[in-house]
């Protein structure tokens, strides 16, 4: 039989002997030297590039955005929330982890003269699940304002040329996500590429604990070693490592049925697949700390960090391998359209025989009047 797996010696870490899996296994045996390497190429750290001209498509002049998205229209969708994570991070610590990565992607991708586009993150306060709710410094939006504001930003981000779209989460709430891509081609079967993707959950193996001397002593949960170190090496002014404290959740039911944030042990539950089985935050955790942060440094989120750089970049690649800027999958076999309804609305915006996707026939049945 075919020789599909590559083991790393570590019972719970193997990769795909394909192209994804071969590059996470580069990142994973990489020496530290190689490591700091990857993250100087992404120029990581970095400052915040929220308000720095250029970088998203919102503090861009158009014109710029508009060439930027002739050699790349790919667009990555940074979300998070707002989220007590301890007394010693910020509540917009998801929001922020996802921003830095794709800035450093961004930062990278343009040095090669194919700069992927980012987009302000249209949810800064997430929906959350129940357990979250009440806790003080946490903003829950109810699911159907985080659905409709996700799939009226993709429908936007379409009508001018963006579409292809992957959505970077960094927070507890990725069944809505998916629900909005869901829904958003259930609603107006447009042609693109739509993605959404847990970061955390893309490197998952980068956050089980190994023994080497860079490694995270526990894996991924939240406001734990691993969110903080990533505060730590990404935007350390936010992080105040003399109020961390370490604080575990109650469980009333054995371990072994529920996963961790990023699925690490394979078990048959996701975390998000229950409720009841375990206190709430409010009464269990007030800290807003479920794990050792007091453990956390810089050094031990250089790895995961440079790993999810590399994949976000083969992902852009392969994304433009299949479908050029201008190219979307075949209209007739990703939607009930045909291509001569689609050929209008598929033109460069506001060029001659163009019309905007606001004035499309409605077919579906789930089209929301």
């Amino acid at each position: 039989m075919e020789e599909k797996w590559l083991p790393t010696g570590h019972p719970k870490i193997v990769f795909e002997d394909n192209e994804v899996g071969r590059l996470k296994k580069s990142v994973f045996d990489a020496s530290e030297e190689e490591i700091d390497q990857i993250l100087d190429e992404y120029e990581v750290p970095s400052p915040s590039e929220l308000g720095k001209a250029g970088c998203y498509i919102q503090n861009s002049p158009r014109k710029m955005v508009i060439e930027k998205r002739k050699k790349n229209d790919v667009v990555f969708i940074p979300v998070g929330c707002t989220e007590n994570h301890g007394m010693h991070a910020n509540s917009g610590l998801d929001t922020f982890m996802a921003t830095q990565i794709v800035e450093a992607v961004r930062r990278y991708t343009a040095k090669q003269g194919r700069e992927v586009a980012l987009a302000f993150p249209p949810l800064n306060y997430g929906g959350h699940p129940y357990h979250h709710l009440g806790m003080p410094g946490t903003v829950v939006m109810p699911k159907e304002v985080v659905e409709e504001l996700l799939i009226y930003t993709m429908l936007g981000l379409w009508n001018d040329g963006f579409r292809k779209m992957v959505i970077i989460n960094n927070h507890g709430q990725l069944w809505m996500l998916e629900s909005a891509i869901q829904e958003f081609q259930k609603r107006f079967q447009l042609p693109g590429i739509f993605q959404v993707l847990d970061w955390h959950r893309a490197v998952r193996e980068f956050f089980i604990p190994i023994d080497r001397e860079d490694s995270l002593e526990t894996t991924f949960v939240h406001a734990d070693e691993s969110e903080t170190a990533v505060g730590l090496l990404m935007f350390n002014d936010m992080i105040d490592m003399s109020a961390a404290v370490d604080a575990w959740g109650e469980s009333f039911l054995p371990e072994g049925h529920f996963d961790l944030s990023v699925d690490p042990w394979g078990r048959p539950h996701r975390w998000s697949e229950g409720q009841g089985h375990f206190g709430i935050e409010l009464a269990s955790v007030p800290e807003g700390v479920i794990g050792e942060p007091t453990r956390a440094t810089a050094r031990k989120a250089k790895r995961p960090i440079a790993a999810i750089l590399k994949y976000l970049t083969l992902l852009n690649d392969d994304i433009l391998e299949a479908f050029p800027p201008g190219e979307v999958p075949p209209v007739e076999k990703v939607t009930l359209r045909t291509e001569e309804e689609m050929a209008p609305y598929l033109k460069e915006p506001q060029s001659e025989g163009w019309k905007t996707v606001y004035s499309i026939t409605h077919r579906s049945p789930f089209h929301k009047l």
